[in-house]
């Protein structure tokens, strides 16, 4: 920040000493000291450049200036005419579009006069890259319990990497428009990606958004890494899928240069995030209830309404890319097209403003009890509705973030063991029985088919030998690298940190937004975004422990014993000690 308050200062020396030229006020040509600011104001300059003789003075004034050392060409807003002129009612120069682009001008020039004054080997390096992971029509598409092939596209769903790199340290964070990330597919993607970049498997995080129009891709995976036979479109997506990821965060790490960050949040105020767990006079927890019924008492929980914000600029100030964090489940499209919901929405929104090669790359908060229905109304927001309006909030907000002081990169990474949740054999055994029916058509109870497959998702991790054939029944949740790892899920809380300003936080599952809120508070970095569902999903829903007591959808549907979530904030906020006090 030294370098860039410098640079500013000089800037700002000259327009205020051509000023004074015209003031008909003694004009010094010294060379000013860091830090110090001459302030000269002129109440005779004409409102609109009319005064030949007077401009001449001020040009000359400003010609001798920039050939002294150390001063920098300030922008020339003598360009902006038409329509950013004041009128003569206004007697302003400019009017609130030239304030605007006046202020664009500026902005430009003082980047540039920042970037070379910053030593090469100081400053952070940033890579941006996508990549489209569509699969082929006839691929199963994740997000409910019944098999759906997809017949089309809506929109493509993509995979989205940035890179950071100074001196002595890199890390990747890839985010992809899938249901979640196997632990096998994170595995597999890390060591490759690792391999070729010299970024340490520790340092790179594989990040889903939730899209319920994604690929349900994870038994697909578990036959290709077990070199079992398989349906030759699914093993030739399969190969896309793992080549993608890996493609792209190659790309991100070549491409990565010198990038101004600015940082920040903004708070979404059009409401489209719900917590979707409710209070019972009973005093039960109910899930996706509705204010029209009477036994609703009031919302079990929070809602996050901040979206967190860091741009990336080019040595110009113009915007590469934006990374955005907010909470809310993306399960607003349905249907059998592929789709990457709202975030694409977020995405064409930013580009229709910053210009189409600006990459948007979003990060699903904490949401595991947030989704979009609004439960005061009968009508659903749309993908679309959501999606634009959290991204003209992004846009309104994206040229006032704080430039980083620093911009040192600090990453760190633990492993945890969380403690899985028992099967039994007689679980195991009427859980395939439930299956099968629910296979067959038949009617079954929804919470009781919920509870089958995971208590068959957890046969397959506690067991050596599994009391099911469990690929015979499930198509998620089926791992080679966690087949048989027993009663502890071992699991990573990784944080990249940059200067004293900007912490993400990677965790794994769909994570109650109470957790999030928690490492928030609690956090030493003025902006901290936490994205879940990095690195592995199947822990499934990751609850808070007060919520284990209501019960109801997620907690049913969570692989995971109470205190799992306090854990996960324990280890976050531990690590962001650490990087905050790094040397």
């Amino acid at each position: 920040m030294d370098c860039f308050c410098r640079a500013f200062v000089r800037l700002m020396v000259v327009f205020s000493m051509a000023v004074s030229a015209y003031a008909d006020e003694p004009l010094t040509l010294e060379q000013p000291q860091p830090h110090q600011v001459i302030q000269r104001k002129s109440t005779l300059h004409p409102t609109v450049y009319n005064d030949p003789v007077g401009e001449t003075r001020i040009r000359t004034a400003v010609d001798e200036l920039f050939r002294l050392p150390n001063f920098k060409a300030s922008p020339d807003t003598d360009v902006l005419a038409g329509e950013n002129r004041g009128d003569a009612d206004s007697k302003r120069l400019f009017s609130a579009a030239g304030q605007g682009r006046a202020a664009e001008l500026w902005r430009t020039a003082i980047y540039q006069a920042v970037l070379p004054i910053i030593p090469a080997n100081d400053a952070l390096q940033v890579g941006l890259s996508e990549a489209n992971i569509t699969p082929p029509n006839g691929f199963p598409m994740a997000g409910y319990y019944h098999e759906r092939l997809a017949d089309g596209t809506t929109d493509p769903l993509q995979a989205k990497a940035i890179v950071f790199r100074d001196a002595d340290v890199a890390a990747a964070l890839v985010v992809c428009d899938l249901i979640g990330i196997a632990t096998d597919l994170s595995r597999e993607v890390r060591q490759r990606a690792s391999e070729q970049t010299g970024i340490p498997e520790a340092n790179i995080v594989i990040a889903a958004t939730h899209s319920h129009t994604a690929p349900d891709y994870m038994k697909e995976l578990w036959l290709n890494l077990s070199r079992q036979p398989q349906d030759e479109l699914r093993r030739k997506y399969i190969e896309t899928l793992i080549g993608q990821i890996v493609a792209v965060t190659v790309d991100a790490a070549a491409n990565a240069k010198p990038a101004f960050l600015e940082a920040g949040s903004a708070v979404q105020q059009t409401p489209v995030s719900f917590n979707r767990r409710f209070v019972m006079r009973d005093g039960s927890v109910k899930t996706w209830q509705s204010f029209n019924n009477p036994n609703v008492i009031r919302a079990a929980g929070p809602i996050d309404p901040e979206i967190g914000l860091l741009a990336v600029r080019n040595e110009s100030g113009d915007l590469r890319g934006v990374f955005s964090n907010f909470a809310l489940h993306l399960d607003t499209v349905g249907g059998q097209k592929w789709s990457a919901d709202y975030p694409f929405f977020i995405e064409r929104t930013l580009k229709s403003s910053a210009g189409p090669n600006v990459i948007s790359i979003f990060g699903t908060g904490c949401c595991g009890d947030i989704n979009h229905s609004n439960p005061r109304s009968p009508k659903r927001n749309t993908a679309g509705f959501i999606g634009t309006s959290i991204g003209e909030t992004i846009v309104r907000h994206v040229d006032g973030l704080r430039p980083l002081e620093q911009t040192r990169l600090v990453v760190k990474s633990r492993a945890v063991k969380l403690l899985l949740q028992d099967a039994t054999k007689e679980e195991v055994t009427n859980s395939v029985q439930i299956v099968e029916r629910a296979k067959r058509g038949e009617k079954v109870d929804f919470f009781e088919h919920v509870t089958a497959y995971k208590k068959l998702m957890l046969d397959h991790f506690r067991h050596t030998q599994p009391y099911a054939s469990t690929s015979d029944h499930i198509t998620w949740g089926l791992s080679r690298s966690l087949g048989g790892i027993g009663e502890m899920l071992p699991v990573d809380v990784t944080v990249m940190t940059i200067g004293s300003d900007v912490a993400i936080v990677c965790l794994p599952g769909e994570v109650f937004v109470e957790l999030g809120l928690a490492i928030k508070q609690g956090s030493p970095f003025r902006t901290t975004m936490i994205l879940e569902l990095s690195n592995a999903v199947e822990t499934i829903y990751i609850p808070n422990r007060a919520a284990y007591a209501g019960g109801s959808y997620e907690v049913t549907n969570s692989a995971v014993q109470p205190g799992s979530g306090e854990i996960l904030v324990e280890t976050a906020l531990s690590l962001l000690r650490e990087a905050a006090t790094a040397k």
